[in-house]
């Protein structure tokens, strides 16, 4: 039994199939279809690397540098002169105190004048020497890797009390 209706399709009622009077053509209908996928993907990809262009412009903008230290003549500035040898106290304060204060491992303390007789016997210039290249549980120079050969002198009289 075939129902017809008004419209333009034709029921079968014996196994439901709706059939079209226009039919279209197949490969022409799958054409379109993958076109307007594909045109669609590209705007996407379009649309998502103009967000990361975007996305990158403002993190370099965060993260840029807010200036820059420049010392010294080359920059423009005025040229630093050397500065002073450290006197014998700035030098026992800053690295000499740690053991020369409590006399740790038998280092002479501040001020022991008969400790430090003892090691100035040999004279000024051999205890400097030895201070420079370390002696017994001293190290070279007596961890002060920033002293100049002047600053050790300048430490020894300051601690042997014969500035």
């Amino acid at each position: 039994m075939i129902i017809q209706s008004p419209t333009k399709y034709r029921y079968n009622a014996s196994d439901f199939k709706i059939t079209s009077r226009d039919s279209l053509d197949e490969d022409t209908f799958v054409k379109q279809l993958k076109a307007l996928i594909l045109a669609a993907a590209t705007l996407l990809m379009a649309q998502a690397y103009a967000e990361t262009d975007a996305n990158a412009a403002k993190i370099h903008e965060r993260i840029k540098p807010v200036g820059e230290v420049c010392v010294g003549a080359e920059c423009g500035g005025a040229a630093v002169a050397p500065a002073e040898p450290r006197t014998g106290e700035e030098v026992y304060n800053g690295a000499c105190i740690a053991c020369h204060s409590i006399g740790v491992l038998g280092a002479p303390k501040k001020g022991d004048k008969a400790a430090w007789d003892t090691r100035l016997e040999k004279g000024l210039d051999a205890t400097w020497k030895n201070a420079l290249n370390g002696l017994n549980s001293m190290p070279p120079r007596g961890n002060c890797a920033n002293c100049s050969d002047d600053e050790i002198l300048n430490a020894i009289k300051f601690m042997s009390g014969r500035s």
